[in-house]
């Protein structure tokens, strides 16, 4: 009652305050267990002193009934083959079995934050109890079971089946002749059996043969440590994919917002190209107009400053994203949609690849915003680039369909589709500058096999 108590107050304490609370309910269950181990040895023990019998194989077990029927030991029965002899006086046994009982269980509560200890000192305890004193609480080896699971939880895997390793050479072995599963001592070799006056022989005080309670605890022992050290392999798993999931989510995060400082370096270029020409183009009316009144020279003398001012102000922050990303200045002009960009793109792809790529057009070309130009072209250069890497030698076709309200553009190949996984940073890059623009991208496996990345980009109209 008080074990089952314990346990229910260990597993309770799981949700309470985490591992300080797990430790309190260790030590309390631990406590528990001594009181009830000394408990089951003080009831089981007479006052006076006991007897010894040393039984040879073979020899006759007949004199187990004088000592269930309580008549006192001849000193000497050489018919049966038997010699008894006086054993330790009862004062002696109340001394060393309690203190040994507290050895098998206070081991838990005292050593908490040092499991492989605890389990080797109960353990030790334990089989010094059953090797020279034949007895066993049965507190003590539920010490013993809970123990070792620590042992395996907390320690290494080597020496925590070392611990558990003593208690099935207990039961396989005929150790001081201990019973097992209710098999008489006769058919055992010569054996020395303490037996106390008015008690059974090798039987603790809850009443379960001593044998038993070790056959018991040598199946549970390993069974413990080994769940011990399963529960930690599987801890240890948990904490790695964690970890692992963490560094790829932070991969990810980095290489998105490399990619929009890349994508904020290239829109630069368009926008600064608006914002100078209404630079230019407000300096040209302010001096160009005749007859202007003061007051709309001044207007126009202002739109300039501001726009020449918005002009130095976007070039400081180009260079701290060119700074963080650690690339130099390019004075190209940011790609498009024209013709011959896109023929050298794809001749370059053809090169590189070797495979067949095409170029599709469908209705009537529109000039696009050049940053929608450019988000396409991107697209366009980032798909063909992911179709040689992860399909190489597959035909690639890519179709611009001008639909008036906008721009649907699909880069499709015939490989052997989407890889398993959420998909890579090109992916990822290409979502954000369709989003960068107010489009939207999607990507998966194409009717009829390959891969298929599809973007719907807005028009004049729709990005106004």
């Amino acid at each position: 009652m008080a074990i089952g108590q314990g346990l229910g107050v260990l597993w309770g304490a799981r949700s309470v305050d985490g591992g300080a609370g797990r430790r309190r309910a260790l030590v309390v269950l631990g406590l528990l267990l001594a009181l009830v181990a000394v408990v089951e040895v003080l009831a089981g023990q007479p006052i006076a002193g006991g007897w010894s019998v040393s039984v040879p194989a073979g020899g006759s077990a007949s004199s187990q009934s004088l000592l269930a029927d309580g008549s006192a030991p001849p000193p000497e029965d050489v018919a049966g083959g038997m010699a008894w002899s006086r054993g330790p006086g009862g004062p002696l046994r109340l001394l060393v079995l309690p203190l040994l009982a507290l050895a098998t269980t206070l081991p838990l509560p005292l050593l908490a934050a040092q499991p492989m200890i605890a389990a080797a000192v109960g353990g030790a305890a334990a089989v010094l109890s059953v090797g020279a004193f034949h007895t066993l609480t049965v507190a003590g080896a539920a010490a013993q079971v809970i123990a070792l699971y620590r042992a395996g939880r907390h320690g290494r895997t080597g020496p925590a089946l070392a611990l558990a390793a003593p208690f099935p050479a207990l039961a396989l072995l005929p150790v001081a002749g201990l019973p097992v599963a209710g098999l008489p001592v006769a058919g055992l070799p010569a054996v020395g059996l303490a037996v106390a006056e008015g008690s059974s022989a090798g039987f603790p005080a809850a009443g379960v043969p001593v044998g038993e309670l070790v056959l018991v605890l040598a199946c549970l022992a390993p069974v413990a440590a080994l769940g011990g050290i399963a529960r930690a392999a599987r801890a240890t798993a948990g904490a790695h994919t964690a970890a692992r999931r963490q560094a790829a989510g932070d991969l990810l995060e980095h290489t998105a917002r490399g990619e929009r400082a890349r994508i904020a370096r290239e829109l630069h270029d368009v926008v600064a190209h608006h914002i100078s020409l209404v630079a230019v183009q407000a300096e040209t009316a302010r001096l160009a107009v005749p007859g202007m009144p003061q007051a709309g020279a001044e207007r126009l003398l202002a739109i300039g400053d501001t726009a020449r001012q918005a002009l130095t102000e976007m070039r400081r922050l180009l260079g701290v994203l060119r700074e963080d990303d650690g690339t130099e200045a390019s004075w190209r002009p940011q790609p498009g949609l024209r013709l011959h960009e896109l023929n050298e793109l794809l001749d370059g792809s053809r090169e590189a690849s070797g495979a067949a790529t095409r170029l599709i057009l469908r209705g009537a070309p529109a000039e696009l915003d050049p940053g929608v130009e450019l988000a396409a072209y991107r697209i366009v250069q980032e798909a063909l680039t992911n179709a040689r890497r992860h399909a190489p030698g597959a035909a690639v076709d890519v179709e611009l369909d001008y639909t008036g309200a906008g721009l649907r553009l699909s880069i499709r190949d015939n490989g052997p589709g989407p890889l398993d996984g959420e998909g890579g940073h090109g992916l990822a890059g290409m979502r954000e500058r369709a989003a960068a623009v107010g489009g939207e991208l999607v990507t998966g496996p194409a009717p009829g096999g390959g891969f298929l990345v599809r973007a719907v980009l807005p028009g004049r109209e729709s990005a106004a």
